[in-house]
């Protein structure tokens, strides 16, 4: 059996997800958080997911692990940014590389055109080439990069900023 997505749920996936996202946390530059996250954030994460209906996509083995989800939420604050979502694609160390997060994407790709999203943007760690080269091999451009905007291990990280523009909504509205 083949991996598949999923909807990922808080009562099944919370502890998972936050396991993936704590070990970015900890070992890599994907996030720019010094600690990890406690159980209990879980619970205001999805929260927020469900009352703003962004999705939570997973990728999970056939014997039920969460190998890696996907989510986008806000870009900012603003009500003419309605058509934009800033997202984010984590895979757990122990399956980078072998799909999982082209699946997550595109996944939450055609979810971006479902739910009438016009931009999807994706803030990357300017060190990060496999998920530069992921991005950029479905379609995304090179928005900008803010130099020395973050501070981790030592030294300055470079945030890249990576978008793709949808065909969607098909009648925007101001408002």
């Amino acid at each position: 059996m083949t991996p598949r997505l999923i909807d990922c749920t808080e009562a099944r996936h919370a502890e998972s997800i936050l396991g993936i996202l704590n070990n970015a946390i900890e070992h890599s530059t994907a996030l720019y958080e010094y600690r990890p996250r406690p159980l209990t954030a879980m619970s205001d994460w999805f929260a927020v997911k469900t009352a703003n209906h962004f999705p939570v996509i997973g990728v999970e083995a056939a014997h039920g692990e969460l190998m890696g989800f996907a989510s986008y939420g806000t870009f900012r604050n603003f009500a003419a940014f309605k058509y934009t979502v800033e997202h984010s694609v984590y895979v757990h160390p122990l399956h980078q590389g072998c799909g999982v997060g082209r699946m997550l994407l595109e996944a939450l790709i055609a979810r971006a055109r479902q739910g009438n999203v016009h931009t999807l943007v994706g803030g990357i760690d300017a060190g990060n080439r496999a998920s530069i080269q992921l991005h950029e091999s479905l379609g995304f451009v090179h928005a900008g990069t803010i130099r020395a905007a973050g501070f981790k291990f030592g030294r300055w990280l470079d945030l890249a900023f990576y978008q793709l523009t949808l065909d969607t909504p098909e009648n925007p509205v101001d408002g």
